[in-house]
């Protein structure tokens, strides 16, 4: 039978699972909102097969998405996604779904040297599509969505498939597919750990490096206020109050409603939604005993060795060179992550240079050169 195009019960999933079965690759997208909730939720997943079937899966209706599980781990079907880690974070630490097989666009155009990788982009410059009106600040949790949502959810799958024959063509050609093909594979194993929270965020505001530690102190409690606050209402906290209204209050140390409304970037409505809050946050910061107070510790800068910088300096000069030579952004040919490793370790074989999670594609093509520049740098 003819599957709907929306997605919503555990037999309808069961079902476009079980159409999927025998297609060579899928094309995979999501929605999610972080901009009108908080925590952010997903609250579409969009799903396409080569032969332009698309379906809307309702993540909001469903109880789960544990039914994709075979679909995308399959490795006789290849996932196709584009700029990927947003949609595999979600779908991996809510689902617990993993992911073989996959072709990332954003990443395959980043590897062609292409210097505008948006979805729109690649698509009208390798396809000739032209995308419908963007609705990337839509909320995406609201139903239903309008025949315009639909229709713009649906592109974002539809010529996915497409899109990586044509890129996927032209990464042949220049004999770089199976470098994406190992990045993609890399990409698809990353694990997702849980977010942690940062007991020093609100440090980071900005001005709050001018405030005195009792400062810091009110500062800390309506950061946390906020933080409830955006929780118990679904809205972002910034939603709630501005980063720059929170240092003000901070400075200002409001003891009166009216207090508050003197504030800049504060609203009678921030005032009526949010102002016992702050008070009372006001209130337990100034209460603090001064031995509680929090106080900033420097990150201490790490000492590099001179002959370590001197070999991060060299390969950085050979990757601006080959970089050029190969028209490849610098940064995709070899990482700064990957260069401060290989300055450290200094590796001085190939065998050893494999052992920094270089990738294969980079140690079979430049592992001589690399070698040959950090020896000559003191390597």
């Amino acid at each position: 039978m003819d599957l709907p195009r929306w997605i919503r019960t555990p037999g309808e999933l069961d079902a476009l699972v079980a159409s999927l079965g025998d297609v060579n690759a899928i094309a995979i997208d999501t929605e999610a909102d972080s901009l009108h909730h908080y925590p952010g939720k997903l609250c579409l997943v969009q799903i396409a097969d080569a032969r332009g079937r698309g379906h809307l899966v309702d993540p909001l209706a469903l109880p789960t998405l544990e039914a994709l599980g075979p679909i995308c781990a399959a490795p006789g079907i290849v996932k196709v996604l584009h700029a990927a880690d947003n949609d595999l974070a979600y779908l991996k630490r809510m689902y617990g779904l993993t992911f073989a097989s996959l072709f990332d666009t954003a990443l395959a155009g980043r590897f062609l040297g292409m210097k505008a990788l948006g979805l729109d982009a690649l698509l009208e410059q390798c396809l000739g599509v032209v995308s419908v009106k963007s609705r990337q600040k839509d909320d995406w949790s609201r139903r239903p969505l309008s025949p315009e949502q639909e229709a713009y959810a649906l592109n974002d799958v539809l010529h996915l498939s497409a899109l990586r024959e044509a890129l996927l063509g032209a990464l042949r050609t220049r004999g770089r597919a199976a470098w994406v093909e190992e990045e993609c594979a890399a990409l698809a194993a990353q694990s997702v750990p849980d977010k942690q929270e940062d007991p020093e965020a609100y440090l980071k505001l900005k001005g709050a490096k001018d405030l005195d530690r009792r400062g810091w102190a009110v500062l800390r409690e309506l950061y946390r206020a906020r933080e409830a606050l955006a929780l118990d209402l679904d809205r972002p906290p910034f939603m709630i109050i501005t980063h720059e209204a929170l240092v003000s209050l901070a400075v200002k140390r409001p003891h009166r409603l009216e207090e508050i409304l003197e504030v800049p970037g504060c609203s009678p409505r921030v005032a009526a939604r949010a102002g016992d809050a702050i008070l009372a946050a006001v209130a337990r910061g100034e209460a603090l005993p001064e031995r509680e107070l929090p106080s900033r510790r420097p990150a201490p800068r790490p000492h590099v060795p001179a002959a370590t910088r001197h070999r991060a300096l060299a390969l950085r000069a050979w990757r601006g060179e080959v970089a050029r030579t190969l028209d490849l952004d610098p940064g995709v040919l070899l990482p700064q992550r990957l260069i401060d490793r290989l300055a450290a370790d200094a590796p001085r074989d190939l065998a050893a240079l494999a052992r920094t999670d270089i990738r294969r594609w980079r140690v079979e093509l430049f592992g001589d050169a690399l070698l040959k520049t950090l020896a000559v740098a003191g390597g």
